[in-house]
């Protein structure tokens, strides 16, 4: 007998389908489908691998989100967050009508449908990031190869804040440097400083399937348990985690989160980090770093450099020696 899944589909704008992804994984769910009628770049197609067929609705600038959750569970405390999270949204862009709309669907492989759109692609021309199911094409070998399979925990690298990080990271990391990634989701931004040479990674996420995620990812990039470590639990508000974390023992503090989570974020942040360290944010749409910047320079860090991509914004900070 199928299982029936619940079904919710969530009108935006294209403009906001990034941001309102990310605030529905805040909120714990994850393998969101998107639908929108944005035209593709000529490096999206290059990156799919297919022929793309002529686009014949016009783009009127809206996007559905579609996500399922398990019929048995209460789900009315999932949607009233997220509902209180896109009214805090509007305050700042137009996320469209934000209305959900509920239905049923049989029991689908949503978990790993994502897989038929995840293909090797490369960052910056330097790291190809493969997924375990692809082989390295010829041309690809001399890369740093990244093997990712992000399952439902956030992180493929293709996102324009991951790459800001990534970015930020090869100018940073140092031999033998320790790294303190907050939110770290798939693990991508640890293993990928490991990779450029950091001595120690320690990750911390509130999602219980960056577990999974993060164990698989570092066993297929040759990382072991001593390189990289997880902690669950929130390092702005628990001191056991806080504990665990430690004080004034990181080289780079990495925070690929929105702006409204890095703000509170920035006191547990600076107490973590080396006097002299640096602290790479992002996840900061643009217009939201001042108030970002503002929150870091109030924990007592200077800002070094502001970065862009799209329409994100990096933050880099560092501690006064």
């Amino acid at each position: 007998m199928r299982m029936k899944w619940k079904k919710f589909r969530l009108s935006t704008t294209e403009a906001a389908e990034d941001i309102v992804v990310a605030t529905l994984a805040d909120c714990g769910i994850e393998g969101v489908e998107i639908v929108d009628k944005a035209p593709l770049t000529e490096e999206e197609k290059q990156q799919m691998f297919v022929d793309i067929p002529p686009q014949e609705q016009e783009d009127d600038g809206t996007a559905q989100l579609f996500f399922y959750l398990d019929p048995e569970e209460d789900h009315e405390p999932v949607l009233a967050r997220v509902r209180e999270e896109l009214e805090s949204l509007r305050q700042f862009m137009d996320i469209g009508s934000g209305a959900i709309d509920i239905s049923e669907t049989e029991d689908v492989d949503w978990i790993n449908n994502w897989k038929q759109y995840f293909r090797q692609f490369t960052i910056d021309e330097d790291i190809l990031v493969v997924p375990s199911w692809e082989e390295i094409r010829e041309e690809n070998r001399g890369k740093m190869i990244l093997h990712i399979d992000p399952g439902t925990a956030f992180g493929t690298g293709m996102h324009e804040t991951t790459q800001l990080c990534i970015r930020q990271l090869k100018k940073y990391v140092r031999p033998g440097c320790e790294i303190l990634d907050v939110g770290t989701g798939s693990g991508i931004l640890s293993i990928i400083a490991c990779k450029l040479g950091a001595g120690h990674a320690v990750g911390t996420d509130l999602d219980p399937c960056a577990v999974p995620a993060v164990k698989e990812n570092c066993e297929a990039n040759g990382l072991t348990e001593q390189q990289m470590e997880l902690l669950l639990g929130n390092l702005i508000d628990d001191a056991a985690v806080q504990e665990r974390v430690g004080r004034e023992r990181y080289d780079i503090v990495l925070a690929n989160i929105l702006a409204d989570v890095l703000v509170p974020l920035m006191p547990a942040a600076a107490a973590a980090m080396k006097p002299g360290g640096v602290c790479i944010l992002s996840g900061i749409l643009e217009g939201q770093e001042p108030k970002v910047v503002s929150a870091a320079e109030h924990a007592g860090l200077e800002l070094a450099e502001i970065t862009h991509k799209g329409e994100w914004v990096g933050v880099t900070c560092r501690k006064p020696a």
